[in-house]
């Protein structure tokens, strides 16, 4: 395989956690008493409040998460007598810690294959990968919000492949998501690795070329 395509949220910085479960650990953490199903969808609707932020295009991880949090207390109703620093320095630091551990496997691959990235964000793709110190390995990187399309829609994958020069049979896709990441991957003819917990049932119908549960079993996978 030439080149290994990643999803950002959920597969570099958590080994397979989505974001949602992760706020809502926070959010328990500093007093949050909602199910997480109630929480999910405010969650949902933060997203796409963040997308609209004023100069959303320029923020860092930091000032994304803490941008994210303000939303959050606002929509949910007991959401203004929790702590916000504390909620996203909580997120912040658990990002930078996997993050920390999970860079000299990207550099190390970077070294073997050409890397791109996938992510369905929210136009600051750029600026947060700069912040975390993962922008030197990767050769191309694809934000749903700049190139104005989502996963699993294929135009996104396909901008990649274009980018990379290489056709979607020599690509792998490494994600956290089953219906974003792994199934349209493979419909495009993808390799894929899903990055999730090991207690985490396989959803019917998809068939990931490969499953790993701690994103360090990479580099095994890719050999």
């Amino acid at each position: 395989m030439a080149a290994v395509l990643f999803d950002f949220g959920g597969t570099l910085d958590a080994d397979g956690r989505p974001w949602c479960d992760r706020f809502y650990d926070g959010y328990r953490a500093v007093g949050g008493r909602l199910p997480l199903v109630e929480f999910r969808e405010q969650f949902v609707h933060s997203d796409r409040l963040l997308a609209r932020q004023p100069g959303i295009g320029s923020f860092g991880f930091g000032r994304m998460v803490a941008a994210q949090v303000e939303l959050l207390q606002e929509l949910l109703p007991d959401g203004p007598g929790l702590d916000a620093a504390s909620w996203s320095a909580g997120f912040i630091r658990g990002t930078q810690q996997v993050v920390a551990r999970n860079r000299p496997v990207l550099e190390q691959l970077s070294g073997k294959f050409e890397l791109g990235l996938v992510s369905n964000f929210t136009g600051n793709l750029l600026p947060c990968l700069e912040e975390l110190g993962l922008r030197s390995c990767f050769a191309v990187v694809f934000d749903s919000a700049v190139v104005g399309c989502r996963k699993p829609d294929a135009r996104l994958f396909q901008a990649a492949f274009a980018a990379l020069e290489q056709p979607a049979e020599c690509c792998w896709m490494v994600g956290d998501n089953p219906f974003t990441d792994i199934e349209p991957a493979a419909r495009l003819g993808c390799a894929t690795c899903w990055l999730a917990p090991r207690e985490r049932p396989l959803p019917a119908g998809v068939v990931p070329t490969r499953r790993i549960a701690e994103f360090s079993e990479l580099p095994a996978v890719l050999a």
